[in-house]
């Protein structure tokens, strides 16, 4: 009796096995390094990314990888991981997206050529794993500690990593700015207190580093407008006229006058409130929620300044700032943590009114206001101060420099390269083609530019075989040049974080063999009369 076909999985699900599924998660990763390769490198174009419709359409235009990637719906499961691994890049270090999507892509394009070549994937991940040793050793062996010239690498750093963005025309300017920010954490690497402020308007040059701290609010009508030695109290409590808050309660009344007494009743609940608050001796009151007329009328008449409205990260951060702690409850003064700051006061910035906190209780607490023509500049611009503050304060948790324009990746290649020809059996073939991947990234670089990369590269890499491990790519001038000199310095941490991560995403989906999509939820029957 001839056997049959046995069914695990259920119905309408799917798998791919083997070569199949092989071939489908390189394919998949691979586009998506395609996908945002032309964004490398200082000369990189940007892409524009539409949502929404009509009216309602959001135009976003950058050369940022993780934004890239974030907004884009990828339905690939390998493609996936290269998002995944991107987010991961740019929550930890903040810069270098576009760089470890590019080298797994290129990690899985060398890859898929050595599959071919009958190479089986656990030889492949294993000269890879081999080849990754050699690079961070080689990594580590050219980076130098800034010791006494921090202020300096953090300078160089900053205009390397700004190089390829928006602000690129103005990176003198903001890299001041930047570093001035971060050195103000004093190294504890706090970005919450660094408060980034985009107003319409100007150009960009005329973005600044205010020390104080910037709340996007007003005070309310007839109080205060100025404060010095402030003692805040930070709420999130309701301030509207307390009305009947039980869910289905109706109040029925027979008379006009009844309506007034509930009013009254509400008048009075309120102002208990109020006096609750007063009681905790301050002068400046914020609020997450609304504040209504009464009660606003009623902290006029008890000359405090009361905010309204703060959003919430506005007021986390506040709280952070400030020194003092979000209360909801006023029954227990003496419980109570307060925020302090020197002066409080109003300052225009184009055409808004904002209040300024100055000498604040985190003395670290600073704020990046940025001015642009058209909103997408202010937003891509945010993104480029970003990833810049990010990098800086990464920088200065391991002080670590090494030279940048290519030239690392050029001198990882050559260190692998060598290496591999000790190596004996196929899996030499794997570390071999881990070298190949790294001087992609270079040749992209060249090429975004619309320079000769076969030329530059290999002058570079004859360079380093001579032992000049400082020669990278002058992409103003179309050659080499000793990047060193030039200051072009990127952070160590930020290079060994993207060599790490991009190999183990491309180990990742090298060892898949079979992908499984689950059956679709049934949809419920329809049951509309016919």
């Amino acid at each position: 009796m001839a056997s049959l076909p046995v069914r695990i999985l259920k119905e309408y699900a799917q798998e791919e096995k083997g070569e199949h599924a092989r071939m489908s998660s390189f394919v998949g990763a691979i586009a998506i390094g395609d996908l945002v390769k032309s964004t490398l490198g200082p000369k990189g174009m940007d892409k524009i990314l539409l949502s929404g419709s009509g009216e309602h359409q959001n135009v976003q235009i950058t050369n940022d990888g993780a934004t890239i990637l974030k907004s884009i719906g990828v339905d690939n499961p390998a493609g996936k991981i290269l998002v995944d691994m991107a987010m991961a890049q740019d929550s930890e270090v903040g810069d270098g997206t576009t760089s470890v999507t590019v080298f797994a892509s290129e990690l899985l394009k060398e890859a898929e050529r050595l599959v071919g070549m009958r190479i089986h994937p656990q030889i492949i991940y294993n000269g890879y794993r081999k080849a990754l040793s050699i690079a961070q050793q080689a990594l580590k062996d050219v980076s130098k500690e800034s010791g006494e010239n921090l202020r300096e690498d953090l300078l160089k750093i900053a205009r390397t990593t700004l190089s390829s963005k928006i602000i690129s025309q103005h990176k003198e300017h903001f890299a001041k700015l930047v570093v001035d920010a971060v050195l103000r954490l004093k190294g504890s690497g706090n970005l919450e207190a660094i408060q980034i402020i985009k107003k319409l308007g100007g150009a960009m040059e005329d973005s600044y580093l205010d020390e104080g701290f910037l709340l996007e609010k007003k005070p309310g009508m007839y109080q205060p407008q100025r404060i010095e030695n402030a003692k805040i109290l930070i709420a999130n409590t309701p301030m509207d006229t307390d009305k009947v808050k039980v869910f289905g309660t109706r109040v029925k009344v027979d008379s006009v006058a009844k309506v007034a007494e509930l009013e009254a009743a509400e008048k009075e609940k309120m102002k208990d409130k109020v006096n609750k608050i007063v009681a905790h001796n301050i002068n400046v009151f914020i609020n997450r929620q609304l504040i209504y007329n009464y009660p606003e009328q009623l902290f006029a008449d008890h000359a405090i300044m009361a905010i309204e409205h703060a959003d919430f990260e506005g007021i986390e951060r506040l709280a952070l700032v400030l020194g003092g702690e979000i209360v909801s409850t006023f029954d227990s003064p003496e419980t109570v943590k307060y925020g302090h700051c020197d002066l409080i006061e109003q300052v225009t910035i184009g055409e808004d009114t904002l209040l300024r906190f100055s000498g604040v209780q985190l003395g670290e607490a600073c704020s990046v206001v940025l001015r642009g023509s058209t909103q997408q500049i202010l937003d891509e611009a945010e993104r480029s101060i970003h990833d810049a503050l990010c990098v800086l304060t990464v920088h200065v948790r391991e002080a670590r420099t090494i030279p940048g324009a290519g030239a690392a990746e050029t001198l990882m290649a050559s260190a692998v390269l060598s290496e591999s020809l000790k190596v004996e059996g196929k899996i030499s073939f794997a570390v071999e083609a881990f070298a190949r991947a790294l001087i992609q990234l270079p040749t992209i670089i060249c090429d975004n530019a619309g320079l000769d990369s076969a030329e530059i590269v290999s002058r570079i890499r004859a360079e380093h075989a001579k032992g000049n491990h400082s020669v990278g790519i002058d992409i103003d001038n179309g050659e080499m040049c000793n990047v060193i000199e030039k200051g072009i310095l990127e952070s160590y941490n930020v290079k060994l974080c993207m060599i790490s991560s991009a190999t183990e995403a491309a180990e990742q989906i090298l060892r898949v063999d079979e992908i499984i999509k689950c059956a679709p939820r049934p949809r419920a029957p329809d049951r509309r009369p016919c």
